[in-house]
């Protein structure tokens, strides 16, 4: 009986595999199990009907977001459809997704809802076609998207009560938050050395921006030179008051005459001390030295003998060998992170002396 289900659901599936997509989808809406009891064990015709069934409600969707063609999936879902729990077969074409009803199906229904599939698909990264896309790895170090932040001693880079002025009411003014080597930021009201922020490279800076006694109540925007202003406040005041904020400021890449621009709704003098900057990761040489072990009488005629090496701390081996001796040369070696040792073998008649060295390297600064 269980061969006549088989090959029914295989017939099954051949033809559904050759109606269109768009086909199939308007049958499931009308496609219903015909004649299937709605409790006890499932006859393999009875079966055949549900496969039937879930294959025409689902086979379309499986199609156009999963890429499997009708057909084969249904074939591949044969096994399944064969061995289901009957109770979890006739509620999996109950539920109104196809991953609850797959879930449904394999027994695991009560641990997924419909509720949950949805919730995840509406936070999904879903492609205009519907197709779920796949994630992109990027490598380690990616000059784009992994920024390394550096702190800098807190400086100040702008006092709009030293130079400058008030800031009116509903204007901008643009300010540098880096400057070329030997620059500084006097002319900004700022401090008379470059405060950490020569030029190289940075991408965003973290700047604490404070509102000095405005006029009235309101907000203040800092953002990129050259762009439009955001919707958003990097500070908010109240008249007379004294109020700051930590904020990162991306920067203009290519880097500009100016570095950002500083919006304000009411009149207001201003104060920003920088605190540190992000920029692209820099690839860093490995440090590596030469570390020799002690000398050491390699017995004539010997096969296997060991002569070692270390490394300091905070060091790892990365390589072995031997200082040349007459008659001696190397067997075999075992490697560690902080060491190794080297078997030799001597064929000469008499004794040598030789030692062993390891390669040792490290990130510089750690």
């Amino acid at each position: 009986m269980k061969r006549i289900f088989g090959v029914t659901v295989l017939i099954l599936a051949a033809v559904v595999s050759d109606q269109p997509a768009a086909a199939q989808q308007t049958k499931a809406a009308f496609a219903k199990p015909a004649d299937v009891a709605s409790i006890g064990p499932l006859t393999p015709v009875e079966r055949g009907a549900l496969a039937r069934a879930y294959v025409l409600k689902w086979g379309g969707y499986v199609q156009q977001v999963y890429r499997v063609p009708v057909g084969v999936w249904a074939q591949r879902m044969v096994p399944t459809f064969a061995h289901a729990d009957a109770d979890n077969f006739r509620n999996a074409l109950k539920r109104a997704t196809y991953e609850g009803a797959s879930a449904m199906l394999s027994g695991a229904g009560a641990k997924l809802s419909d509720e949950q599939v949805i919730d995840s698909m509406a936070r999904a990264d879903l492609a205009p076609t519907g197709v779920r896309q796949e994630v992109v790895t990027k490598a380690l170090g990616s000059a784009a998207a992994d920024l390394v932040f550096t702190p800098v001693t807190p400086c100040r880079i702008l006092d709009t009560r030293v130079a400058g002025g008030v800031l009116a009411g509903t204007f901008t003014r643009d300010f540098n938050a880096v400057v070329g080597v030997g620059g500084n930021f006097s002319s900004q009201g700022g401090s008379a050395t470059d405060c950490g922020m020569a030029a190289a490279g940075q991408a965003a800076v973290v700047i604490n921006l404070t509102a000095v006694t405005p006029t009235g109540a309101g907000f203040a925007t800092a953002y990129p030179f050259g762009t439009t202003r955001p919707l958003a406040s990097s500070v908010n005041y109240t008249a007379g008051a004294i109020v700051n904020n930590s904020i990162v400021v991306k920067l203009p890449s290519p880097l500009t005459t100016k570095d950002f621009t500083l919006y304000t709704f009411a009149t207001s003098d201003y104060v920003a001390d920088i605190v540190g900057y992000y920029a692209p990761p820099v690839a860093t040489a490995l440090e590596c030295s030469r570390q020799f072990g002690s000398f050491v009488n390699v017995p004539a005629n010997t096969y296997g003998f060991g002569v070692s090496a270390t490394c300091p701390t905070g060091y790892t081996a990365t390589g072995l060998g031997i200082e040349a001796a007459a008659n001696v040369a190397m067997a075999d070696s075992a490697i560690s992170s902080t060491g190794g040792t080297v078997f030799t073998y001597n064929l000469g008649g008499t004794a040598q002396s030789t030692r062993a060295w390891v390669q040792c390297c490290r990130v510089p600064g750690r």
